[in-house]
């Protein structure tokens, strides 16, 4: 029977970051990009600033070409972190009709030529997986695919790469669109029909808060569909106007659904890492993640100081006033 119980304490959560957020960081208007390029050993110095970050996501190739495997991971090593996942680039000017679903089938075997190449890399790292972002795979016009290839063509591709290795997890981040107006791998549940399809055991999901707030869904129950399936391999944290994927800092405008988000990751017993995946194009990369660290572990605290007991018997009930108040009186104090 499915546990309904609201969250208990759990043990601190640890923390993980998309390397690129303390990159340097383009757009389609600043195309010479926000601040100067950082080269990559110093992009790690600067996650190490942070403090409690002990895990990052890193693209591959590595962006300089003289960078061994070897100087990536003595440079983590030197500021306390480890390499959580590899995402190969399948997404660049290479991709652009798509990376699984390219029309061309030598740039479809290139593309799961280096997720392979990737998951090599990520047992050489000690990653907990490997993570597909197929951000080119999908279609902007009407009449512009045939949708039954492209549910072909990315299920095959996936899946070829995932029993290459059934020893590695691989991990799909689904969005629902951008860079194309419509994205294949697009919600939690048509991530989880498509790797149904798939048949392999070794295929999950990378739930990104931000992803699905974007998508329309709400974050807290799309992330126990998700877990239901035993198919929730990382989560990634952010926030976002809903209109597109701003890539905020944790809380900055969903506070209540991000504290929704939050009871549910311990009601679901999630171990892993919070991971931050944000794009700071005008702040202070490291304060930006210090930021979202900060909030984060304080709604953690809150919910330390929920009555589970009032909310489950809310929830029973479905009475949405009585939850609304035991949550505004957390945050905001007791209500006259």
């Amino acid at each position: 029977m499915t546990d309904t119980s609201p969250a208990s304490s759990p043990q601190e959560p640890q923390f993980g970051a998309g390397l690129w957020l303390f990159g340097q960081f383009l757009d389609r208007y600043a195309a010479d990009g926000y601040g100067e390029p950082v080269p990559t050993l110093e992009v790690i110095k600067r996650a190490g600033q942070v403090g409690g970050i002990v895990g990052v996501d890193l693209n591959y190739p590595w962006p300089e070409q003289n960078l061994s495997t070897r100087d990536i991971k003595t440079a983590l090593a030197d500021q306390g972190i480890r390499a959580n996942a590899i995402t190969p680039h399948i997404y660049t000017r290479d991709f652009v009709k798509g990376a699984f679903t390219h029309p061309d089938a030598k740039v479809r075997r290139q593309t799961i030529d280096r997720a392979k190449k990737a998951i090599e890399i990520a047992h050489e790292m000690g990653a907990d997986y490997m993570k597909l972002w197929p951000g080119q795979d999908g279609f902007d016009y009407p009449f512009q695919a045939n949708y039954a290839e492209l549910n072909e063509l990315a299920i095959n591709g996936v899946r070829e790469v995932a029993q290459s290795d059934p020893g590695m997890k691989v991990a799909i981040e689904y969005k629902f669109k951008e860079p194309r107006t419509h994205m294949f791998f697009s919600t939690a549940a048509r991530t989880l029909l498509a790797i149904e399809e798939m048949g392999v055991d070794n295929v999950g999901i990378v739930f990104d808060l931000g992803h699905s707030l974007f998508a329309r869904e709400t974050p807290a129950d799309a992330l126990q569909l998700v877990s239901s399936r035993g198919k929730l391999y990382g989560v990634e944290m952010n926030d976002n106007w809903r209109e597109w994927d701003d890539d905020l800092t944790v809380g900055s405008v969903h506070l209540i659904e991000t504290l929704e988000f939050i009871v549910e990751l311990r009601r679901i017993n999630w171990t892993g890492l919070w991971a931050l995946d944000q794009f700071p194009f005008r702040e202070d990369p490291v304060e930006a993640a210090k930021a979202s660290i900060r909030t984060l572990k304080a709604l953690n605290r809150a919910v330390d100081r929920l009555d589970l007991n009032a909310l489950k018997a809310a929830q029973d009930k479905q009475d949405a006033l009585a939850a609304q108040r035991l949550v505004h009186e957390l945050l905001l104090g007791k209500l006259d």
